[in-house]
């Protein structure tokens, strides 16, 4: 699915998703996926690779989160920080 869709390896993460014709990879934060919706770029997709620790789903009790990126790709490989958390 990943290949399919376009995700470049260096951003595979755990999960993938298709919402509204986006590729949503890893724990991206539902806020972020509903900027995405609200601003429709030209992207293919959004990406948070790994698990980083206080991304969604990724909480460890008494262990504060890592900051981490959440990266837009393009069809072309292109990619840039789209938000920070």
């Amino acid at each position: 699915m990943k290949q399919r869709h376009g995700v470049p390896p260096t951003l595979a993460g755990c999960h993938t998703a298709l919402v509204e014709g986006y590729v949503i990879e890893g724990h991206v934060p539902a806020d972020v996926i509903e900027r995405l919706l609200r601003e429709r770029p030209q992207i293919v997709g959004l990406a948070v690779p790994g698990m980083p620790v206080g991304s969604p789903g990724m909480e460890v009790p008494g262990r504060p989160a890592v900051p981490y990126d959440v990266i837009a790709f393009e069809a072309n490989g292109k990619t840039r920080v789209f938000a920070t958390r």
